[in-house]
């Protein structure tokens, strides 16, 4: 629904609230991936001396990626463990659901 990078831990936290809430039932799919370091630098250094050493991984999201898939669970259960997963996200979601397939 918006842009905005999310980091290796709220899409492993999503993912830890899918399988728990399904109860290792069916098939997850992550369709992101963090590819991208963020680099800080240390505290009270002085400025030079090159760039900082990576602190943590993000995955540029934009509107309308999909973040998680699922399949081989019922409807119900998939909409509220996804539900679980967006409250995990710092971004405002939807849940997408395909019919016939």
């Amino acid at each position: 629904m918006e842009p905005t990078w999310i980091t290796a831990r709220q899409i492993e936290a999503g993912r830890r609230a899918i399988t728990r809430y399904a109860r290792r039932g069916g098939k997850l799919w992550i369709r992101v991936f963090p590819d991208k370091p963020i680099t800080m630098r240390p505290a009270e250094t002085r400025m030079g001396s090159g760039k900082g050493s990576p602190e943590f991984w993000v995955s540029v999201v934009k509107p309308g990626r999909i973040i998680y898939e699922s399949g081989g669970v019922s409807e119900d259960i998939a909409r509220a463990a996804m539900e679980m997963a967006a409250h995990k996200m710092p971004i405002l979601t939807r849940v997408v659901t395909t019919v016939g397939l």
